[in-house]
């Protein structure tokens, strides 16, 4: 069933509000917040986007160096970025990504390999990155 206009308007306030909006399935006084993007990409070899919400490519700087760009800007550059990366199913791996510099059209990434002997910047396997606001 098609959308009418009052529902349309009100969809499109809602998704630009400034403030939470009440959602059907929370429960409790604290407000809910949605995400406002999200992403699952490869990040080695040729990256290549598995599954992702308002994102609309991600650009490969060099190793463990990634640009998430959005399809529809934020309202500002006053967000969160919540990240992680794998580079293997290796127990031996661990790994942290980190928000690197945010703008309003997109967040650049950093992957980071932290072993025993090292830490620095690693291509991640399975790279996922979620953007509140």
């Amino acid at each position: 069933m098609p959308l009418n206009k009052i529902e349309t308007e009100s969809l499109g306030s809602a998704l630009n509000a400034p403030t939470a909006t009440a959602l059907a399935t929370a429960t409790g006084s604290a407000p809910s917040y949605a995400a406002r993007a999200w992403v699952n990409f490869n990040g080695t070899g040729t990256v290549a986007i598995r599954a992702s919400g308002n994102c609309s490519s991600v650009t490969d700087n060099g190793v463990g160096d990634y640009t998430i760009n959005f399809t529809t800007a934020m309202s500002d550059a006053n967000y969160s970025v919540v990240c992680t990366g794998n580079r293997d199913d290796s127990d031996a791996y661990r790994g942290t990504a980190g928000a690197r510099s945010l703008t309003t059209t997109s967040v650049r990434l950093g992957c980071i390999l932290e072993s025993s002997t090292t830490i620095a910047l690693d291509d991640t396997a399975i790279t996922c990155a979620t953007i509140f606001r």
